[in-house]
């Protein structure tokens, strides 16, 4: 099977690094081919456009920055779905919207090709094992078509329903993510001001009910001094507006949620830590500025 994937990002690049690891035919495109190198060293074949991607693979993998991007690599004279055959199957990785993806597995329907939404969590970390937990929206038959590859770059794969509810599985990953981010940037900020050993507060806590993913994750890196991205900020503050918005077409007030987005946005604008990996949250406190 020849898979394409676009985007070769930190999250894009971990995936095609364990596909070409399983022995995969993987073709990749990005918006800048230098940032590609790395995995056409590791064996990858290049592409010059989207619709090239999608008309010498089985099956299209995309792995973008933000919605607009999604639309700007499906739609449009070099997009995916002028290249696209009928049977094919295509999956958006993106954390994006779910009107979008319900757009997208629309317009595939119409050539014949399956789309699905299947955003993923587990950072830069998940991808470069091949652990990320994958959350997909769209039909069946494709995603039990797509098991072998699923396994091969995630340890767990959950279909949610029709096109659109992986992305909303997705937003209910990030609520919970920023709640924690919070947790820990306040832990690890209380525990210097009180004068105890962070690091022994981190495997303290890691033992008992404040045990967390961001908090076994990214402490340690803090403690290092390391804010660089496995995950952008500028990412999360996209998340967080989508969750927020889809929250207002809900009905649904998420107080914490829009804290953490005012929180994030401030740590963008005012201290230009945009580029800076999430864990950067901490410099909102004296303890770490």
């Amino acid at each position: 099977m020849k898979i394409g994937v676009i985007g070769t990002g930190v999250m894009g690049s971990g995936i095609i690094n364990n596909l070409l690891q399983a022995n995969y035919d993987v073709f990749v495109y990005n918006r800048t081919k230098a940032h590609a190198q790395a995995v056409l060293d590791r064996g990858a074949v290049w592409q010059d456009s989207p619709r090239q991607i999608a008309s010498v693979a089985d099956v299209v993998i995309t792995m973008v920055g933000y919605p607009k991007d999604v639309a700007s690599q499906y739609y449009g004279e070099t997009g995916i779905f002028a290249g696209t055959h009928a049977g094919q199957i295509v999956v958006d990785m993106t954390t994006s919207t779910p009107t979008l993806a319900q757009e997208l597995a629309e317009a595939g329907a119409k050539q014949g090709v399956t789309v699905l939404d299947a955003p993923v969590s587990g950072g830069d970390t998940g991808a470069k094992n091949g652990t990320l937990t994958v959350m997909v929206g769209g039909e069946k038959v494709a995603f039990d078509e797509l098991q072998p590859i699923f396994k091969v770059i995630a340890k767990d794969t959950t279909l949610f329903g029709g096109a659109g509810r992986g992305q909303h599985a997705k937003m209910a990953n990030q609520i919970m993510v920023a709640g924690t981010m919070l947790g820990m940037a306040e832990t690890m900020s209380y525990a210097r001001a009180a004068g105890l050993d962070v690091n022994q507060v981190l495997k303290t806590l890691g033992g008992g009910a404040a045990q967390n993913w961001s908090l076994d994750n990214y402490g340690p890196r803090i403690l290092a001094d390391d804010y660089a991205a496995g995950f952008y900020v500028k990412h999360f503050i996209k998340d967080l507006r989508i969750a927020l918005d889809e929250a207002t077409k809900l009905q649904l007030d998420l107080p914490m949620t829009a804290l953490a987005e005012q929180l994030y946005t401030k740590l963008a604008d005012e201290n230009k830590l945009a580029d800076a990996g999430t864990q950067a949250i901490v410099k909102l406190w004296s303890q770490f500025a």
